[in-house]
């Protein structure tokens, strides 16, 4: 059995930016066989050492594009092209997700597969909740990912 490594990402007082981390405890609830989740506060180094030596990725977290409606979900294959930086631009931290891929990228330290998936989210305020869009795109990703698991 392959295993996956799904990573969620994000920060559980944000709003929006929670999204990530509560994908990554629903699928660390259900135990399924070849999975190992782990929730991330999205600073790069530690991202990099986490998919360091594994070969198959998901990555799940929160967007702010600016240009996509709020609740959109975005999908990237990372080993196929680039993730666009600004998207991320929300973050505190100066080197996230998008750096720590590219870096990944110029060092030959991707994983054979890497995706990831980003929901447009709009409050990145302090707060336990989510926006309306958000929380039905985390349910419908959490679906798709079942699916992509089973």
């Amino acid at each position: 059995m392959t295993k996956t490594l799904l990573i969620g990402v994000g920060a559980l007082y944000r709003s929006d930016d929670r999204v990530g981390l509560l994908i990554a405890r629903h699928f660390k609830d259900r135990m399924i066989a070849g999975l190992e989740v782990v929730e991330h506060h999205g600073e790069g180094t530690g991202l990099m050492e986490l998919w360091e030596d594994e070969a198959h990725v998901i990555v799940v977290d929160a967007a702010q594009s600016g240009t996509a409606p709020v609740g959109t979900l975005h999908e990237f294959d990372a080993i196929s092209n680039p993730l666009p930086a600004s998207f991320l631009h929300y973050s505190s931290h100066l080197f996230g997700l998008a750096e720590a891929v590219e870096l990944s990228r110029t060092m030959s330290g991707l994983p054979q597969s890497f995706l990831v998936y980003a929901i447009e989210g709009e409050d990145f305020s302090h707060s336990e909740t989510m926006s309306p869009a958000v929380e039905k795109a985390m349910n419908e990703l959490i679906l798709k990912l079942e699916e992509r698991l089973a």
